[in-house]
């Protein structure tokens, strides 16, 4: 009953939480945080971060599925070099991809989890190293506002 309810005030947080100035969703790993950008429809997760010519430090996007498979993910106009952080339903690192590389052109490199993910956070290349996540680091969500 305690998993329900948790489950339920995490997807009433992540429905409220699109970035908008400085709101958004803090991620938080061995005390050290981004504030995430949120996809969790098909179309904003077929979007991600293509085209974007840059993303602040500290800042990322958080792809929200609706159930935990192996994940892959590629680099189709995305512009800037991304680390990707594969998590599962209990909020645990599950892979960890550092530093994807652009790909304008077909056919681009393809990036999978090594185990089922309900989640990827990409970040700016190296924020990952910086940060110290690991496979198996426990990460966190809360607001900003």
């Amino acid at each position: 009953m305690i998993k329900i309810i948790g489950i339920c005030i995490l997807l009433l947080l992540l429905v409220g939480c699109r970035i908008q100035g400085e709101e958004g969703i803090v991620i938080e790993v061995n005390d050290k945080t981004w504030v995430a950008e949120i996809a969790d429809s098909p179309a904003e997760q077929q979007q991600g971060l293509m085209f974007r010519e840059s993303l602040p430090a500290n800042k990322g996007m958080l792809f929200v599925f609706n159930d935990s498979e192996p994940r892959t993910f590629w680099m189709k106009n995305t512009k800037i070099p991304l680390d990707m952080i594969f998590i599962d339903a209990n909020w645990r690192v599950v892979s960890v991809v550092k530093t994807a590389t652009p790909c304008i052109s077909d056919p681009c490199q393809l990036y999978n989890s090594t185990k089922p993910a309900k989640y990827v956070l990409e970040v700016n290349a190296g924020e990952a190293v910086e940060k110290g996540v690991k496979v198996g680091t426990r990460v966190q969500t809360s607001l900003k506002k």
